[in-house]
This record gives C-alpha cells, sequence and structure tokens, in this order.
C-alpha cells in the first residue's frame, strides 16, 4: 500500500506538469486547430533561462534565499518564453495560417529541431544539475514521502490553472477566445481583434509550459537541451486523452496520464519483479494513447472545437 501511495503521489506531481504543457496546446488546437509541435522546447528554454539566472544570481548574491531566487528565475522564464512563443506565433505560423494543415504541422517540427539546436549552442549539450532551493528533508504520509518541491509543484499547478480557467471563463480577454474560436471573421465585425487574441493566446500557452519546465527541472534536478521533447510529447498525447481543445480535458488527462504512468513504472514493476519497471514508463503514455484514439477518438471529455461558417 505504501508503495502505491507513493506513486499515486508521484504521479499526480508529474501529471500536474503534463496538465500545464497540454493547456498550451489545447487552447492553440481550440482557436486556430494547430498542434504546436514547438511547444515542449518552450518548456526547454524556460527551463534552461531559469537555470542560467539561477546560477549567475547564485554567484552574484550567495545570501538571497532559495524561495526569492526561485522566483525570480521562474519570472524570467516566463518573460523568455512569451516572447520566443510571440515571435514563433507571428514568424513561423501566422504566414501560413490560410495554408493546407500539414504546412503548419510541418513547420512545428522544423521549430522544434531549430529550437533544440539553438539551445544546444547556446548551452551546451551536456546535463546541468538544477540547483536545490528548497528544503531537501522530505515530509511522511502514510508511509510515503513528498517533498518540499513536489508540494511547490502541486500548489502552483493548481493556482496556475484557476487562475487560467477564471480568465478564459470570465474575463474580456477569455470572451473574446472563445469568440476567435467560433468564428474569427464574424468575432472581427464584433471589435474582436483576432490576431491580438491568437497571440495572447501563444503567450499564455508559453508562461504555463515555462512554469512547467522550472517545475520539472526542480523535481529531476537536471536541465539539458532536449529535456523538452518527451514532456511536450507526453503532454500532447494528455491533450488528446482528455479531449484535444477541451481546457478541463487538458488537466483530466495530464493528471491521469502521469497517474498511469507513475503507477506503471513504480507499483507494476514491483509487482512484476522489475520486468515492467521505470526504464519502460513511457510505453504506459502511449499504450494509453493507442486505447484511446481505438476506443474514443474524440477523448474523455469529448473534442471542443468551434464549427466555423
Amino acid at each position: 500500500m505504501e508503495i502505491l501511495l507513493q506513486q499515486i503521489i508521484n504521479g499526480l506531481v508529474l501529471g500536474s506538469m503534463y496538465a500545464l504543457v497540454a493547456l498550451g496546446y489545447t487552447m492553440v488546437y481550440g482557436i486556430i486547430n494547430l498542434i504546436n509541435f514547438a511547444h515542449g522546447e518552450v518548456l526547454m528554454v524556460g527551463a534552461l533561462t531559469s537555470w542560467a539566472l539561477l546560477v549567475t544570481m547564485q554567484e552574484a548574491m550567495p545570501g538571497l534565499p532559495g524561495w526569492l531566487l526561485l522566483i525570480a528565475a521562474t519570472l524570467a522564464a516566463c518573460i523568455v518564453a512569451a516572447a520566443l512563443n510571440f515571435t514563433i506565433e507571428k514568424v513561423a505560423y501566422r504566414p501560413l495560417r490560410n495554408s493546407p494543415k500539414l504546412a503548419p504541422l510541418i513547420t512545428a517540427i522544423g521549430v522544434s529541431i531549430l529550437l533544440q539546436t539553438l539551445a544546444m549552442i547556446i548551452f551546451k549539450p551536456n546535463y546541468k544539475p538544477y540547483p536545490t532551493l528548497l528544503a531537501a528533508e522530505p515530509v511522511e504520509i502514510g508511509g510515503a514521502v513528498i517533498t518540499a518541491t513536489q508540494i511547490m509543484a502541486l500548489g502552483v499547478t493548481a493556482v496556475s490553472l484557476a487562475v487560467l480557467m477564471y480568465m478564459v471563463n470570465y474575463t474580456r480577454l477569455g470572451r473574446a477566445m472563445r469568440a476567435t474560436a467560433e468564428n474569427p471573421r464574424v468575432a472581427a465585425l464584433m471589435g474582436v481583434k483576432p490576431d491580438l487574441v491568437i497571440s495572447a493566446t501563444f503567450i499564455i500557452g508559453a508562461v504555463l509550459a515555462a512554469i512547467a519546465g522550472v517545475l520539472y527541472a526542480s523535481n529531476y534536478g537536471t536541465v539539458q537541451h532536449t529535456m523538452g521533447f518527451l514532456p511536450g510529447l507526453k503532454a500532447f498525447t494528455a491533450a488528446v486523452f482528455g479531449g484535444i481543445g477541451n481546457l478541463a480535458g487538458a488537466v483530466v488527462g495530464g493528471i491521469l496520464l502521469g497517474l498511469i504512468e507513475a503507477i506503471g513504472a513504480g507499483y507494476i514493476g514491483q509487482l512484476t519483479g522489475g520486468v515492467l519497471g521505470s526504464h519502460y514508463s513511457d510505453i504506459f503514455a502511449f499504450i494509453v494513447l493507442i486505447v484511446v484514439l481505438t476506443l474514443r477518438p474524440s477523448g474523455l471529455l469529448g473534442e471542443r472545437v468551434a464549427d466555423r461558417a
């Protein structure tokens, strides 16, 4: 039972990070029907930016408390990631908005490879240790343990999701986003600026990805130029799992995917004597994707994409 409880905690932490990234996928797809496969690399850029700032600040001001360093690094990561995603949308995706669907998809893959290569050149390809800024001693809960970093990940994710849901459902920008998703031409006649709304969507998704990148690096203690590829792919799986274009579906899909992966890697690994252990944890995510696409192609909560006139 302790093993199961521990894996549930691990799965919730991992799933919360998947949910943050999946929201970026599902928001963009819900508005312009584009799968931004460079989104995982935005996570990577956010994590590497925070690492670079943390290392610089620790050398320049060694007396600063860890929580203050982490807040400053997260803010810097969000700003850089937002500027990057804004530029990607304006330069790479906007000129192809009326092109066949295959063109922006190939462009997204190309942007992903480009960002990985640039990060490798700038930050070097080696793995870099991410500083431990919060208390390292774990808290015991019913035989399982949870660290301060994991508690922070759960708390920050919950707050981020609550703020996003409020913004989408109760603010002027949220109404503009829903109107643009419904019909951008009619929304423009009503005074909405679709280009501005789409750019804002990319910026919000980038901020969530940057937060996820900092949490991911803090939890696993390392950063590298390819670190965003697999989490980005799994977050896309989570978005499809919950229902692409559905914000609640992205959250549910991310949490469930994290739980499935953690339990599959840990609890099932114990039952099978290590035959299905952590080295095979990635297969569970994609087995789930295959099953969901086979039995329910629209996802658990259903695809939510407006029909355009």
